[in-house]
């Protein structure tokens, strides 16, 4: 077991004095909390610390790991240049770690460096454990757009990493709460923000990482956490290890969820590789919905899957419902992966002979053609969802009184600029979001004016 020990820890700049001039007393908690971490970590004598930051360098779709042999940097854009910290790299440890992520063909590694400077990320949680231990060489890892489940993965691959090395390592999970605690808060206030923070202080302070993997997009993105996917990562680099585990503090005194945990490892234990739990459960969930789909669903998936492992289009089935063949009209395909969008595609107006044949088309287009990601590759496909919305006749209407997200889509236009947003989108729950959304779409700015809207309905089958 080559890492001894993790924390869960915030990084408010105002927690340090020369930021906080006096308001850091307001969050005490978090500060002796802080300090307890620093001497517990002291104690273990980390040879490397790794250290995984929301506001180090982040991709949509690759992690990056600060490459070189050190860093800089400062709090300077909060007033306190004098706070500074440098440190040196583990370089060996980047380097397996970034070969065993090239051997997997998983997107991590060294490149795409934008900023070489520590980010505050990294500089509050050095700067409290630099008051009891200084050490260590540090490994930097920023987060990513991909799915939580591939967050622990990577976590598991730096735990491998230090195994193989034989580092005594711990890890340090940086990462606030909910940002939308408070209505006099910096960014106002969300019923699901003091739900996230409960929740994700009880899964922490008890251990149970499992339970990080099932947390809803939307609750994370609508309660505006910052640390969720640092945290599985840590869990991740925590597989099959029993931990003892100490909730120290949880405060929200300005608005913001900061919590402090800590975890010391102990034995091994199987029981606890949460992701291979995880992934068996959604396997089986997946076989449930698969022998549930639909004519149109089992039409999209066959599609996609002879079309990546034939290299051709397949053939239309000759057994399908009459109205398939008798239909036009507009049709998307969506493709979702582990519980994030993986590709969608589709078109507005029938441009098919039959429903049928849009399927086929719009399918491999969802996996293949949607510019936000790399095209499906073929183990991906058995861990994919698919649905498929069937797209009514388009209205004109005259004011957004006459759109409802939970029954209609929109299409906003502007001269030849149209932007399209289906109905009952996770996310999406006001019909000005949906709007905005669909304006973005078509580069259509958010005060431009001589846009006209139009409705439609559809029918979604998953």
């Amino acid at each position: 077991m080559a890492f001894t020990g993790a924390v869960m820890v915030p990084h408010p700049p105002i927690l340090i004095p020369e930021v906080g001039r006096g308001e850091e007393q307001k969050i005490s908690e978090t500060t002796a909390a802080y300090l307890q971490v620093a001497e517990m970590i002291s104690e273990m004598k980390p040879e490397t610390i790794v250290l995984s930051s929301p506001h180090s360098i982040m991709y949509s779709d690759y992690f990056h790991v600060s490459p070189g042999i050190g860093a800089h940097g400062s709090l300077s854009q909060f007033g306190a240049g004098t706070v500074c910290k440098s440190v040196i790299y583990d370089t060996e440890f980047v380097n397996l770690l970034c070969r065993h992520a090239q051997e997997r063909n998983f997107p991590a590694g060294t490149m795409g460096e934008r900023n070489p400077e520590l980010d505050h990320g990294t500089m509050i949680p050095l700067y409290f454990i630099d008051k009891k231990y200084t050490d260590y060489k540090l490994v930097r890892i920023g987060l990513s757009g991909l799915s939580l489940a591939d967050h622990y993965r990577l976590g598991q691959m730096i735990a491998q990493t230090a195994k193989e090395l034989g580092r005594r390592a711990v890890y340090v999970a940086s990462g606030d709460l909910s940002h939308k605690l408070k209505e006099n808060g910096p960014y106002g206030f969300d019923d699901n923000g003091p739900e996230y923070d409960r929740r994700v202080m009880e899964v922490m302070g008890r251990g149970t990482f499992e339970d990080l993997l099932d947390f809803p997009e939307t609750l994370c993105e609508k309660a505006a956490e910052c640390g969720h996917r640092s945290f599985v990562m840590m869990a991740g680099a925590l597989d099959g290890t029993a931990v003892e585990v100490k909730k120290l503090s949880h405060q929200d005194t300005f608005g913001v969820g900061y919590g402090v945990c800590t975890y010391s490892v102990t034995i091994p234990d199987p029981e606890r590789k949460f992701l291979d739990r995880w992934m068996e459960k959604q396997k089986k969930e997946r076989a449930e919905k698969k022998a549930a789909e639909d004519s149109y669903v089992r039409l999209a998936r066959a599609s996609l899957e002879y079309n990546i492992r034939v290299g051709e289009k397949m053939k239309l089935p000759e057994d399908l419902p009459a109205e398939m063949y008798e239909q036009r009209a507009g049709v998307f395909v969506s493709l979702h992966r582990e519980g994030r969008l993986r590709g969608c595609i589709g078109t507005i107006e029938p441009v098919q002979e039959n429903v049928a044949i849009e399927i086929l088309e719009n399918a491999i287009s969802a996996a293949t053609n949607d510019p936000r990601f790399e095209p499906v590759r073929e183990d991906e496909l058995e861990s994919l969802e698919y649905s498929v919305d069937v797209l009514g006749k388009t209205e004109k209407v005259s004011s957004e009184d006459e759109l409802d997200v939970m029954r209609y889509g929109v299409i906003v236009t502007k001269g030849s600029r149209r932007g399209l947003l289906l109905p009952r989108l996770d996310g999406v729950d006001s019909v000005s979001r949906q709007i905005l959304i669909a304006r973005q779409k078509a580069g259509i700015g958010e005060k431009e004016d001589g846009v006209s809207l139009e409705r439609f309905e559809v029918v979604r089958h998953f």
